[in-house]
């Protein structure tokens, strides 16, 4: 039975005995039992109370709900808001007396060694989690990240994004007498070997936090026979997805990839499947994501909806091109996600006829849009507007 009068302090320890504060200090000599991470807890082994090696929150509730003590001292590293276990703990022991007392994170002392203000910074942790560090150093100067370890594949999906020549300062170790602070670039972390302890910060000088819609067509690279949805169209395309950063997203018949370097770059918390039956589109859809920078995309080569079966469950999908399968795909993207956004482009009355067909029998009324573009051309001193191919849209679904 929980008794509320229970004492509980989750103390911050930050980088070890000598960055502990007055208040946590005072904290750890009340407390009757120590509760922590092992590593925290062999600093205080000392202190002679009892002293137990948990750290996720269910089993730190388990053990006070079992133990005779009033005073309860639950040890973290670091501060006890950056990527620590506060949350959950604040949530299961609420029915406590329950204080928090902040300590030294690993961000204040490494920005502090820098000797760099790190309050416009962007903060990431690797650190049993899926993160996208890729677009957060495109979209920020400084990206501050904890490894978890991962330091080779961080720095290996940077090169992979044309980001191996960003500035990086490494700290390892902070705080211990093997601590070790040095500049390298990207690159260099994918051969490296670094401790557990280790964090990185990213100086991207040339960072750029645009969402664009409509990039010229010459921003993209282009291979003979793949084709690839014009700038104009594109603009209209994003407009009508009407994408959330988070937003999982479905490329169909994504071509060169101006779809999907669009998508991904407003959908830059979230992710993109790139889904192209050409396998040297494939390629192209990879040089062309690394040319933007594009850490969010999957490209996946096979034919729809055949392909789409094992994709994780979409929140809008564009369908550049379908195979003559229109009618099945908009039907499998409506069985994963009946509140998906869809948007379909077609050049072809037969297209538009068989997509208009597939919503119907789904009970929805797209909204349909032709799209008439001239694009000028020089000739001698005049210029006249040339006509482009007439581009339908149809666009359902979503609730946005």
């Amino acid at each position: 039975m929980i008794c509320d009068k229970k004492k509980v302090t989750v103390v911050g320890t930050g980088l070890g005995l000598d960055t502990l504060t007055p208040e946590a200090r005072k904290a750890i000599t009340k407390a009757e039992v120590l509760i922590g991470a092992p590593g925290v807890l062999e600093l205080h082994q000392d202190a002679l109370k009892p002293a137990y090696p948990y750290y996720l929150a269910k089993d730190v509730r388990t053990l006070i709900e079992s133990e005779n003590a009033r005073e309860f001292a639950v040890l973290v590293s670091g501060d006890v808001g950056f990527y620590s276990a506060a949350a959950e703990l604040a949530e299961v022991l609420a029915s406590y007396d329950l204080d928090f007392i902040p300590g030294i994170s690993t961000v204040n002392a490494f920005f502090a060694k820098l000797q760099l203000p790190w309050q416009d910074a962007a903060f990431v942790s690797a650190h049993g989690r899926t993160m996208n560090l890729v677009d957060t150093v495109r979209r920020k100067r400084l990206t501050f990240c904890l490894t978890g370890n991962n330091s080779n594949e961080l720095g290996a999906s940077l090169g992979k994004a044309g980001f191996g020549h960003v500035k990086t300062y490494v700290g390892e170790n902070l705080g211990s007498t093997q601590e070790r602070v040095y500049e390298a670039a990207a690159d260099d972390l994918a051969h490296g070997s670094f401790p557990t302890m280790t964090v990185l910060l990213f100086v991207n000088e040339a960072f750029d936090d645009r969402t664009p819609s409509g990039l010229p067509d010459s921003s993209f690279t282009r291979l003979a026979g793949v084709p690839m949805t014009k700038s104009e169209t594109r603009a209209v395309v994003m407009s009508k997805l009407k994408l959330r950063p988070t937003d999982l997203c479905w490329d169909i018949g994504a071509g060169t990839g101006s779809v999907t370097v669009e998508t991904a770059l407003h959908a830059y918390r979230g992710h993109v499947y790139a889904v192209e039956r050409r396998q040297d589109a494939i390629a192209l859809i990879g040089q062309n994501c690394t040319a933007f920078h594009l850490g969010n995309v999957t490209a996946i080569c096979g034919d729809a909806p055949d392909v789409l079966e094992k994709l994780p469950i979409p929140d809008a999908v564009f369908i550049g091109g379908s195979g003559g399968e229109i009618g099945g795909i908009i039907s499998f993207v409506l069985r994963k996600n009946q509140n998906a956004r869809i948007v379909v482009t077609a050049v072809t009355v037969e297209t538009v006829s068989s997509a208009l067909a597939a919503f119907t029998k789904a009970g929805m009324e797209p909204e349909i849009t032709q799209m008439n573009i001239s694009r000028g051309r020089q000739v001698g001193g005049l210029h006249l507007m040339e006509a482009q191919n007439p581009v339908t849209l149809l666009c359902a679904g979503g609730k946005r």
